[in-house]
């Protein structure tokens, strides 16, 4: 290595330079470029940038030539043979895998391939390196061939230069983008730059012009600020030229001004007023454009950006532009989650924004020479794929249904389940980075109140608590009118300090749940009427009660009689008189008999109930036939399948598809694999309006495909 290289290190640094210059000049003799120079000058060229315009340290420097002895090497080459710290390996390690990987091969927009450089940069400093290897391509372009250097151009444009921008290296985006402009457009490259040159006189006597009474006015009044002056780069004066359709004479802002005003504590109608005081200023001195007056001081972007932008003409004519902002409002937009870059209309997240953070701490600290100080890329994200390959960022902790939610509201609300690596599994099964996730939905599938538990994004808990809350609205409402209808029968009123003491009681915080438990049936109407009655009525409803009991324990049911005949009706299953047994789960049209308990009135059962038998038996006096109304009702009832299939996912979208086309909906859908058998134990509850229907399902389902068992429970 020539001694006259690196002298910005110390001997030490300069030593641990040497060998890994060393290493690759060996590696790569006899390499060339396209314009048939020793490739060598390549990795020499990036080293430079790095340490003479971006000063890292050392190790960044090692890290650009092992890299390329490793890319562009011979193949024995042995970098590990130096014994270096291991976080120059890690560099080398990010740096190679990132060379692999090319956009027209990976078929991923610029964002999704910004996330893989990123995810192979566990040091944050690998994408800086890999910007300036990007920046020394770009001042080589007239070596390389015309279809190379039109593809260079064009990666350029859509993924470094948005990096660059991020890290705040402006200096090398504004290089890289003039660069680009110069080879796709340099026609208007050289009308821009020529007349940025014609004008610069004339910008500093504007400028000089323009300060000197606002700066008068400023101080008499007492405002401290801070004055920031640019004129735009050749890129960005043509981009606006394109978008606006404007000569470059038509370019407003070729020369901006920025006013940074020094405004004590946190005081927000302090800055809003000292922004506007500053803003009368500019006016009274200058004449102002109103139509390109824009406020986000009053009312601030979505993504937080505050300022006050306007375009002033002087006496002369000329235009200028000038923003207004506070020291706070700049360092927002500066370094916080609405910088430059967001508000220009480049794609952004907060993952993004973390390890973007990282990186520049990074830069900020070039003496961090441990890879314990360094900062690390965010590890509170997961990454994975659609099976089209799209990419998701999620946090870590995600389930299944946070990824369908992520996709689309729609797809989580009828989300069932999903198959990772092509596996069946359940809605809340967690996912890790790397996982290609395949949605199963069910078109009558319906969020449940337990699906908050499988959640960890705030978009799948506010969908889902959404969807549960108009799911209780209607509730609600059936639960409301049903009272009102009993209580009209009853003659009794239910005044609201009587409703209020009633949800204490419950334990509930809202008129709407306590409704919708009237109406889901947790809240019996009969406890509602004992609550409204006084002491002695409800004294004398027990008395009542018991010598009901009594009656009831000494009768028995003639099987022959017409007479004891209980006609049930689906729509009011959860009323005052019966219930469901939950130990069978009758369903409408089901051969059924009640059986009278002592303390939560008649049960209805299946005669095909495990317990019948003993009921029967035990208790005849009990028993009381039963019979259902002649049509159905609007009412539903939970049944329980158990289903084996052979381990063919196909298996399980016939199932759901099945259920889909009839009037059922499923609540819950768990698989569960047998190994030993080489099957699928499926365990799955639906809603259905009548047995017809069930036998329906149950008839469809065993003559599918996979297919070998179909239980009801």
């Amino acid at each position: 290595m020539d001694d006259g290289l690196f002298l910005n290190y110390s001997a030490e640094g300069r030593d641990l330079i040497r060998k890994a210059y060393d290493l690759a000049e060996r590696s790569l003799a006899g390499k060339m470029r396209s314009d048939g120079k020793p490739f060598f000058g390549h990795p020499l060229a990036v080293a430079k940038i790095v340490s003479d315009e971006i000063g890292l340290p050392p190790e960044c420097v090692a890290a650009v030539f092992l890299h390329e002895a490793v890319r562009m090497g011979s193949e024995d080459t042995d970098i590990r043979s130096l014994k270096l710290d291991e976080s120059i390996y890690t560099m080398v390690d990010g740096l190679n895998k990132i060379a692999t990987i090319k956009p027209k091969d990976t078929r991923l927009e610029a964002e999704n391939y910004k996330k893989l450089i990123i995810q192979y940069s566990t040091d944050p400093r690998v994408t800086v390196l890999k910007l300036a290897d990007r920046l020394e391509v770009m001042r080589s372009l007239a070596i390389f061939p015309k279809s190379d250097r039109e593809r260079k151009v064009l990666e350029t444009l859509m993924l470094y230069i948005p990096l660059a921008h991020q890290l705040g290296l402006y200096n090398m985006k504004r290089e890289m983008e003039d660069i680009y402009l110069s080879y796709a457009e340099p026609e208007q490259y050289r009308l821009i730059t020529n007349k940025l040159k014609a004008t610069q006189k004339d910008r500093e006597k504007l400028m000089a012009e323009f300060i000197e009474p606002l700066k008068v006015k400023l101080s008499d009044a007492g405002i401290s600020y801070k004055l920031k002056i640019r004129t735009k780069a050749a890129y960005s004066i043509w981009a606006k030229m394109v978008k606006q359709k404007v000569p470059f004479e038509g370019v407003f802002d070729v020369f901006a001004i920025r006013f940074i005003i020094d405004c004590p504590g946190d005081d927000l109608k302090l800055e809003r007023e000292l922004c506007w005081k500053v803003f009368s200023f500019v006016t009274e001195e200058y004449e102002q454009d109103t139509k390109r007056l824009r406020d986000w001081v009053t009312n601030p972007k979505t993504n937080g950006y505050e300022s006050l932008h306007i375009t002033v003409k002087n006496r002369d004519g000329a235009y200028v532009e000038v923003q207004i902002r506070t020291r706070r409002m700049d360092d927002i937009a500066e370094n916080g989650f609405a910088s430059h870059w967001s508000y220009k209309g480049i794609k952004r997240e907060e993952t993004m924004d973390k390890w973007l953070t990282s990186v520049r701490y990074a830069l900020e600290h070039p003496d961090t020479d441990t890879p314990e100080d360094l900062p690390q890329p965010p590890s509170k994200e997961i990454f994975v794929f659609t099976p089209t390959g799209e990419l998701r960022i999620l946090p870590a902790g995600a389930s299944v249904l946070d990824f369908a939610f992520s996709i689309h509201t729609n797809i989580g609300q009828r989300c069932v389940g999903g198959k990772v690596g092509g596996k069946p599994v359940p809605i809340k099964e967690k996912l890790s980075t790397g996982d290609v996730v395949e949605i199963l939905t069910a078109k009558n599938q319906r969020p449940a109140p337990d699906w908050i538990n499988y959640v960890v994004t705030t978009k799948a808990r506010q969908k889902i608590k959404q969807a549960l809350s108009e799911g209780e609205q209607k509730l609600a409402s059936a639960g409301r009118e049903l009272l009102e209808r009993r209580l009209k029968n009853w003659k009794l009123e239910f005044p609201d300090e009587m409703l209020t003491e009633m949800m204490k009681k419950r334990k509930m915080t809202s008129v709407n749940a306590f409704f919708a438990a009237v109406g889901e049936g947790d809240i019996d109407v009969n406890e509602i009427k004992e609550y409204i009655l006084t002491e002695e009525q409800r004294k004398q409803e027990a008395l009542e009660a018991a010598q009901a009991q009594e009656a009831a324990k000494s009768h028995r049911v003639d099987a022959s009689s017409k007479d004891d005949i209980l006609v049930l009706n689906a729509k009011d299953l959860k009323g005052l008189d019966y219930r469901m047994a939950r130990c069978c789960n009758p369903v409408f049209g089901d051969d059924v008999f009640g059986f009278v308990t002592r303390e939560s009135g008649i049960k209805i059962h299946r005669i095909t109930c495990p317990n019948a038998a003993r009921l029967i038996e035990t208790y005849p006096y009990r028993i009381q036939k039963v019979r259902w109304a002649d049509s159905p009702s609007s009412g539903s009832f939970q049944v329980s399948l158990r289903i084996t299939t052979d381990q063919e996912s196909e298996a399980l979208n016939k199932i759901m598809e099945v259920v889909g086309t009839f009037k059922a909906s499923i609540r819950t859908f768990n698989v569960q694999e047998n190994q030993r058998q080489g099957t699928y134990d499926i365990l799955m509850k639906l809603l259905v309006p009548s047995n017809l229907e069930l036998d329906k399902i149950l008839s469809q389902i065993r003559t599918q495909k996979h297919v070998l068992k179909v239980n009801r429970l």
